[in-house]
């Protein structure tokens, strides 16, 4: 199974990452830019689409971004079986280990709808 080609440079990804983790530390009193947070999550999905290839299952974070993942059943039209959403902050700390995924779930951070819909063996990342 090919995997899609990485719009975002893997150093730039985890720099970004990095970027986010220091601006939202307990410390840090400068809001971390909405440009590194885009980066941070379009970069955590597709390393989510590399580890876990597939079209299964949909993550959406909006507004930044939106990958498939996971094998399995392929869905072609309308809404797919299996959906993931969370905010931009709750993604980005269950990739990065701040947040685990079934406390993100229990929490009601995260809706995830499918039988498939469950990254607790991908995250963190």
């Amino acid at each position: 199974m090919a995997v899609a080609r990485r719009r975002i440079d893997v150093e730039e990804g985890k720099a970004a990452l990095k970027a986010w983790l220091e601006g939202t530390a307990p410390a840090s009193d400068v809001p971390v830019p909405r440009a590194v947070v885009a980066t941070a999550v379009r970069y955590s999905l597709e390393e989510v689409t590399a580890r876990a290839p597939g079209n299964s299952v949909e993550v959406r974070v909006p507004p930044f971004g939106v990958t498939q993942c996971v094998e399995g059943p392929r869905h072609t039209r309308g809404t797919p079986p299996n959906v993931i959403e969370c905010d931009a902050a709750t993604w980005l700390a269950m990739v990065t280990g701040r947040l685990r995924w079934a406390d993100a779930l229990s929490a009601g951070q995260v809706s995830a709808s499918g039988l498939r819909a469950d990254l607790a063996a991908l995250l963190p990342l």
